[in-house]
């Protein structure tokens, strides 16, 4: 099989962060123990979980900030 040739127009494709490593910037949603979004700014990333734990709230939802190595825990709202 031949590898698809990328003109000069089309930009290389940005691989797919591994769910294997942690990220070296920027804000993670770890579901149960699972690294799941990598968001941009930590208020998207407190967004994105708190619409997970009020849909589902039996989760164990947490936000990983990548510059800090700091493990936040998203816990029940009042």
């Amino acid at each position: 099989m031949k590898k698809p040739v990328l003109s000069v127009e089309e930009p290389e494709q940005k691989k797919a962060p591994r769910a294997d490593r942690l990220p070296a910037e920027g804000f993670v949603l770890i579901v149960d123990g699972h690294f799941k979004s990598v968001f941009d700014t930590a208020t998207a990333a407190e967004a994105s979980g708190r619409k997970l734990k009020a849909a589902y709230p039996m989760l164990q939802i947490q936000i990983y900030d990548a510059a800090t190595k700091v493990r936040t825990s998203l816990g029940q709202e009042p």
